[in-house]
């Protein structure tokens, strides 16, 4: 049981390296999905909002990581 459990966090590292990330990502999805959208004068700049957001959130990881 050991070992399954073992692979099982192998297998999800894979995919999810640091939870913080992940997490970060997934509200900053559900902001730009259900915030921006509900406002029409944002309608052309919800990419460009979009991108730098995420970039932000991966270069914020990168600099945590990089102080360990």
């Amino acid at each position: 049981m050991n070992a399954l459990s073992e692979a099982l966090k192998e297998f999800i590292g894979l995919f999810v390296d640091d939870g913080s990330l992940a997490i970060a990502s997934v509200v900053w999805i559900l902001v730009m999905a259900f915030g921006c959208a509900n406002i029409p004068a944002l309608a052309e700049w919800r990419a460009p909002i979009f991108a730098l957001g995420i970039a932000g959130i991966l270069v914020e990881n990168v600099i945590r990581s990089a102080r360990k």
